[in-house]
């Protein structure tokens, strides 16, 4: 049985969630960029983990999705804090993380604010740091010239609605960026990537990968996989994926 609340995080702002509950490590679904909680990649792991008898926590980050707050004051900071505010709250001890696209640099943040909770971490198409290097460092002089006086623009999209990027998004990145560096994760990491990704590069996976310190890190790549990872057969590879971390950790 699930059950649906709303955290106010202290603001006024409410950010909405589904828990089921099961057993330990918890699933914790982190949606991407202007996704969330009920997309395709999330209801699918709700199942599974039904199916599974596994516990599960799905949320949206403030400006997404059933959770209140506008959009273009996010950035990564504040959606980072947002999940860590609702897994504190709603979730168990032991978690292993599942985050997509931006849920995944998002996810990989998670695990360095509180390594001692974390039993392993999935990536689908995790892209950590791309507001610097897929949204900033795409722009024309101009267009750079023009977001930083004007505070935002707009960016055409292949999903729907022109993507709105603000100043504050970029900035608030470049406190986050993780590439440039080590990233001190011990826990079992798996990371998926197609390799006809048009959105985030699939070497971005490699990358990430070898910026990790642990030693139980994986990729796998999609050779004819998109952004979405959502086919039938990406669903099932998503599935085997989590089983495996799930085993891993005794369950």
């Amino acid at each position: 049985m699930e059950e649906r609340g709303r955290l106010d995080r202290g603001d006024g702002v409410e950010l909405a969630w589904i828990r089921r509950r099961g057993r330990e490590p918890m699933v914790v679904f982190l949606p991407g960029f202007r996704s969330e909680m009920q997309g395709e990649k999330g209801t699918h792991l709700a199942a599974f983990c039904a199916g599974h008898g596994v516990a599960m926590l799905r949320l949206d980050y403030s400006g997404h999705g059933a959770s209140g707050g506008e959009f273009a004051e996010g950035a990564i900071g504040r959606w980072m804090e947002d999940a860590l505010a609702v897994i504190d709250r709603e979730a168990g001890p032991s978690l292993v993380l599942v985050g997509s696209s931006m849920g995944g640099w998002i996810a990989l943040l998670i695990a360095l604010c509180r390594p001692e909770r974390i039993a392993g971490l999935l990536g689908i198409a995790a892209a950590p740091d791309f507001t610097e290097t897929l949204m900033w460092q795409a722009m024309t002089p101009v267009e750079q010239a023009r977001l930083l006086a004007e505070g935002s623009l707009t960016a055409p999209s292949d999903y729907g609605e022109p993507i709105l990027i603000t100043r504050g998004l970029i900035e608030d990145g470049r406190r986050h960026l993780l590439l440039n560096g080590p990233i001190p994760i011990s826990c079992p990491v798996r990371l998926l990537h197609g390799q006809q990704d048009p959105d985030v590069p699939w070497e971005t996976a490699l990358r990430t990968a070898e910026r990790i310190t642990g030693e139980d890190v994986r990729v796998t790549l999609v050779k004819d996989g998109t952004h979405r990872l959502s086919r039938p057969q990406d669903l099932a590879l998503l599935s085997s994926t989590l089983a495996g971390l799930l085993d891993k950790d005794g369950g």
